[in-house]
């Protein structure tokens, strides 16, 4: 089967935020829009297609890094082509930041999501790190725009702020909290009117005059900022402002986002149905495509993969997810060259040779069989029984060995221990199924105390591992504090510790007096010197 879209239309995105802004909402909005999904999932019922984990739909956050993949035609651009976008919505929760970690290692762009409310938050600092670490552009989206005491301007403020980032405004409200209704477009100079409760009806004008001094105002910050980045628009702007047109400008703002000099901010309501379309238009218009991050380098430094179908077989697993008929699935995604299910590739990490059973587009948890994947493609592997999460997988014939996945280590412990004795076997299993998941998760037998140890990023993270070995692996256990095994040692020195043995028993009797000095000997164990002169003192 041949490739349906072309490499520069592709995007492989993340949503990323601190807990609660609405990452979830957004998905399902995208999903709903591009025709993925005929109804909207809410996360506060249960129904969100993204959330399909048990616990996340009791919980109403999310614990697993989702995959899907849709298609979009730009509503901005007369003539445009069909995108596909691959998404990853990955969990808010600090203690589910591996998640976090390991999508943004392998995605192109990123959206950051801010609650318009409480602006930049805790968690929005660790992922816009992350992002920061694997050099990913992005744009910003300041969601909740109906809540009260929303502030897009403020919100801005606290990007700046707190993440040092070049937060440049390419939409501005019309109205806020309850008065929300629509947003200007500061690239076309537009205003989006929505008309339908769904979001799916909406009409584009002539900006109010109430907002047309802010979207002025809006529309030369924005030029400011991002002319430096496309030297037709600094020409157009210096010469003669009425030649700047809206696609000098959409042009400066994708150079100035791919070289991550500027952070486009949008913003909307995706709970009330309002912006995600422009959202979607500007995924298509600034964000990467595969060509545009270039080649990926080999972890020497020297080797390198260009992103075509050509190229050798090149790809990084990201995720381990057990399924209990089909076995480990391994998600990967595809740097170079194509893959057909049936190959054999090679693990260029363990350096052992394995084939491919199946190969599966998901979403969320529904699985769709493909024949063939494409440089660019973010996948699913069956059959791969000894990948792990950070492995490299290659052809065998042009091996490669691509940058492994880095993880925070983990900061609670709790022993763990099964309810019965039945399940102790069953326990073990378990743990190691997990464990291989979840980089992020750790387990260890502590010599000294004989106990399980499990470790992991926050008690929230530990009691969710605990909730799924009860659900999917059948067995409960028990968790407490982890044992201590004390220690005592000598902290400073004593002289003439006096030791006397007297034992009369008729006759002449035993008698006889020790004299013991004792100093610390760091790092050196037990040392024993008898300093005894002459006298009858037995060595042992």
């Amino acid at each position: 089967m041949a490739r349906q879209i072309p490499l520069e239309r592709t995007r492989n995105i993340g949503i990323s935020a601190h807990v609660d802004s609405g990452k979830t909402t957004t998905t399902e909005r995208i999903l709903y829009y591009t025709g993925k999904l005929h109804k909207m999932g809410e996360v506060h019922d249960g129904s969100a297609s993204m959330d399909w984990l048990d616990q996340e739909q009791e919980r109403g956050i999310t614990i697993m890094s989702a995959a899907t993949t849709c298609f979009w035609t730009p509503s901005n651009v007369p003539g445009a082509k069909e995108h596909r976008i691959n998404i990853i919505d990955t969990p808010g929760h600090v203690d589910f930041q591996a998640e976090v970690e390991r999508s943004l290692r392998v995605l192109d762009g990123a959206i950051a999501l801010f609650d318009s409310v409480a602006g930049v938050e805790p968690q929005s600092e660790t992922v816009w790190r992350m992002m920061d670490k694997y050099r990913v552009p992005r744009l910003c989206f300041v969601n909740k725009m109906d809540r009260q005491g929303a502030d897009f301007v403020k919100a801005i403020g606290t990007m700046r702020d707190r993440l040092g980032a070049n937060a440049i405004a390419i939409q501005v409200p019309m109205g806020a909290e309850a008065e929300f209704h629509g947003v200007i477009d500061l690239v076309a100079m537009k205003a989006i009117f929505y008309t339908s409760e769904d979001g799916m009806d909406y009409e584009v004008g002539e900006i109010p005059a109430e907002y047309a001094d802010a979207a002025h105002v809006g529309h030369h910050e924005l030029i400011d900022a991002v002319a430096e980045y496309h030297e037709p628009l600094m020409e157009a702007y210096l010469e003669d402002e009425q030649a700047v047109t809206s696609e000098l400008i959409a042009e400066g703002v994708r150079r100035a986002t791919l070289a991550s000099g500027v952070q486009p901010v949008m913003c909307g309501s995706a709970i009330k149905n309002k912006g995600v379309q422009p959202l979607l238009d500007a995924i298509a218009a600034f964000l990467p495509s595969p060509l545009d991050r270039g080649d990926v380098v080999a972890a020497d430094g020297v080797e390198h993969r260009a992103p075509s179908d050509e190229e050798p077989f090149a790809a990084l697993a990201f995720k381990i997810q057990r399924d209990p008929q089909a076995g480990p699935l391994t998600y990967f995604r595809v740097y170079s060259g194509t893959l057909k299910a049936g190959d054999r590739v090679l693990n260029s990490t363990s350096g052992k040779s394995e084939r491919i059973g199946r190969l599966l587009m998901m979403h969320a948890n529904n699985r769709e069989d493909v024949t063939q994947v494409y440089a660019g493609d973010i996948a699913v592997a069956v059959g791969m029984k000894n990948a792990t999460t950070g492995d490299t997988i290659s052809t065998p014939d042009k091996p490669v060995l691509l940058e492994n996945i880095s993880f925070a280590p983990p900061v609670v412990h709790v022993s763990i221990e099964p309810s019965t004795q039945a399940d102790q076997e069953k326990l073990a299993l378990a743990l190691a199924y997990l464990v291989r998941e979840d980089p992020s998760l750790q387990m260890r037998t502590d010599t000294e105390t004989g106990q399980t140890v499990v470790s992991g990023m926050g008690e929230l993270h530990l009691e969710v591992t605990v909730e799924r070995l009860k659900r999917e692996y059948k067995v409960s256990a028990n968790t407490g504090r982890p044992q201590v095994a004390y220690r005592e040692t000598i902290t400073a020195s004593a002289t003439k510790v006096e030791g006397r043995f007297i034992k009369q028993t008729g006759g002449s009797g035993q008698y006889g007096v020790v004299y013991i000095d004792v100093e610390p000997n760091p790092g050196n164990g037990f040392e024993f010197k008898s300093a005894v002169k002459g006298g009858n003192v037995p060595t042992e």
